[in-house]
């Protein structure tokens, strides 16, 4: 298992862990509030049944007691009769009411609330629960009840808790991921410098031997030594690569497509020639480039799209551009196996690779080459499986002309 598929298990483990503690935290708070809430009815029953034991008795001992057990319910509720008007209410807001005087039939006093609160309270109520129906002086009366502030609040009580939860692991998530990404940077940039210190002393050496081969056997104009110093060239600009990750590289202007073209003149003549390389489009795209590292952007691009091609195929490469939008395109188009639509972001990633023996950076860095150095873009712009893929590269233009070219 390559580290990019180790990792993505790892977040879908712990995304499921997550899940399960989400639910269960639901299921429990759930299981609480449905007892809660058969205990209120039964509190809002009780209360019911005490109205009715005031209004029908005369013992004044017995409605001390009832009296006692109706004020310990907390639960909100408003009592009306069959006509809809109101008789008592129990636990709404007492800043909305006034007292009227004692109404000695019924040996309580009445309270009387704004319209609209009433209203509005009434109608909750109803949304909320069905009424307990009572029999009181030979009229159906109605009590409506809703859940006391407890319930409601440990109704939303597991949403804020898991929002809490969420927000924290996001932070921590993020804190850690950029302390992380900040000690891989670290590493990576030790390790490149170190790199190309440990290769500058064999390309010197290789170059002096170069030189004394071909004074020795009189080869200065022998092919073999040419192709044998341009290879000792690319290893100069290999180590040079390495020499500047973790700096500013500068960027200067240059024509796209002349220095697309030198690579890809360098770089064909080192492949099976089974597969053939075609550069189309403009030479007039001028954009900001730092050769040694746009040059590595290529090469990965190529590499890929020669490992993708199973046999014979081909390689398109095309310059484009947009002069309103000063944009330059490079489209690296190959015949091979092609890329799931599912995994056009996930190439990118550090790690992800289709070969066995692959180390999945060399789209990885390519990205960044081209977006932390040269802030330009680059993205699957197509592919179809069995047919091939289209990468396009995007750069800022220098050009000056203000007409539009697609």
């Amino acid at each position: 298992m390559n580290p990019y598929q180790q990792k993505k298990r790892w977040k879908y483990s712990l995304l499921t862990f997550a899940v399960v503690i989400a639910s269960g935290s639901l299921f429990y708070t759930s299981y609480l509030v449905k007892n809660i809430a058969k205990s209120e009815r039964t509190r809002a029953q009780v209360w019911a049944l005490s109205m009715k034991q005031i209004t029908t008795s005369d013992d004044n001992d017995f409605l001390d007691y009832v009296l006692a057990v109706r004020d310990s319910s907390v639960v909100p509720a408003i009592v009306i009769d069959a006509k809809g008007d109101f008789k008592f209410t129990r636990g709404l807001d007492s800043t909305k009411t006034y007292i009227k005087l004692d109404d000695k039939e019924l040996k309580l006093k009445q309270q009387t609330y704004d319209p609209e609160y009433f209203k509005s309270e009434l109608a909750y109520m109803k949304k909320q629960h069905e009424p307990i129906r009572l029999t009181i002086l030979n009229e159906p009366w109605l009590v409506y009840y809703k859940d006391s502030d407890l319930l409601t609040q440990l109704k939303y009580f597991p949403y804020i808790q898991l929002s809490v939860i969420a927000i924290f692991l996001m932070v921590a998530y993020t804190a850690f991921s950029s302390s992380r990404k900040s000690e891989q940077n670290q590493v990576w940039v030790g390790l490149a410098k170190e790199t190309a210190h440990q290769l500058g002393t064999p390309i010197s050496s290789l170059m002096a031997w170069i030189e004394l081969i071909k004074d020795k056997f009189n080869a200065d104009d022998d092919p073999l030594m040419a192709e044998m110093e341009n290879d000792v060239k690319r290893l100069e600009i290999v180590a040079d690569r390495f020499s500047k990750i973790g700096s500013k590289p500068k960027l200067e202007e240059h024509p796209v497509y002349d220095v697309v073209k030198d690579f890809v003149d360098y770089f064909k003549v080192r492949v099976s020639n089974k597969i053939s390389f075609e550069l189309t489009g403009s030479t007039e795209w001028v954009a900001g480039l730092n050769i040694p590292l746009f040059d590595w952007v290529l090469e990965n691009l190529l590499k890929n799209a020669v490992n993708a091609i199973e046999g014979t195929g081909s390689i398109k490469i095309e310059i484009s551009g947009n002069r309103l939008k000063k944009q330059v395109f490079i489209d690296v188009t190959d015949t091979g196996k092609g890329i799931p639509r599912s995994k056009f972001d996930t190439v990118f990633q550090p790690g992800y690779t289709t070969r066995k023996r692959g180390w999945g950076l060399g789209l990885s860095l390519t990205k960044r080459m081209i977006q932390n150095y040269h802030s330009g873009q680059i993205f699957v712009r197509e592919s179809e499986l069995g047919k091939g893929t289209t990468f396009r590269i995007v750069l800022k233009s220098l050009n000056n002309d203000k007409q539009t070219k697609d």
